[in-house]
């Protein structure tokens, strides 16, 4: 019994709470970026997402765990790409890119939200440690979430961005770089693993998450 209570205080719960709510905050920026490729591919007429049970705010759904633990732990990771079929637009590269930039345009809606209500809760509950932790849990999210779109708008396969460029090269060309996609995906993981374009990168994050910040303060 000892031994337990000694293990018992040796626990550092305040990290233990970093990381649940950093769990929490993937999970979130995650499933809302799959969920809203899914709703965009339906209203463009592709039943694929909802008919695999895609259209879900269950992250169990959309979470691939490799990709989860690194996006904890490296801050680069990704989920279940939603299944999308381009056979059931009308214009299939058209409807790949606006499918595509449905999840980006979501996680900064949900960046601005988050930003929203880290100051609501601020001005209207009472000043405690719990209310300081769940302002901290929104602005972090929205840190994250903003990362997360802006990662996925470069344009190098898989990522959202390559599916916008592709939109705007002729057929040919445009079927000629999907035979080759998985080239970009070790280009990517170069480009991770290098830290290039790191800096930029978080610069423009801090940019926007400023942005909010002004916007939701006036």
């Amino acid at each position: 019994m000892h031994y337990l209570s000694n293990l018992w205080q040796a626990l550092d719960f305040g990290s233990m709470q970093d990381m649940v709510l950093r769990l929490v905050s993937v999970f979130l920026c995650l499933t809302v970026h799959e969920l809203c490729h899914g709703l965009a591919a339906l209203a463009l007429g592709d039943p694929t997402a909802k008919q695999q049970h895609r259209l879900s705010l269950n992250p169990l759904r959309h979470i691939d765990w490799v990709g989860l633990g690194m996006m904890v732990f490296v801050g680069f990771g990704w989920a279940k790409p939603v299944p999308v079929n381009p056979n059931y637009f009308k214009k299939p590269k058209q409807g790949m890119a606006l499918t595509a930039l449905a999840g980006p345009a979501s996680n900064f809606l949900l960046a601005f939200l988050c930003v929203l209500l880290a100051q609501g809760a601020g001005q209207v509950l009472p000043q405690a440690a719990w209310v300081s932790t769940l302002m901290v849990f929104f602005l972090r999210t929205a840190l994250l979430s903003i990362g997360l779109g802006l990662f996925n708008l470069i344009p190098i396969p898989p990522l959202d961005g390559s599916k916008v460029l592709f939109a705007l090269l002729p057929d040919r060309q445009y079927a000629w770089l999907l035979r080759y996609e998985h080239v970009g995906m070790i280009l990517l993981w170069v480009l991770v693993l290098s830290g290039a374009g790191g800096g930029w990168l978080n610069q423009l994050i801090w940019s926007i998450f400023d942005l909010f910040t002004f916007i939701v303060g006036i």
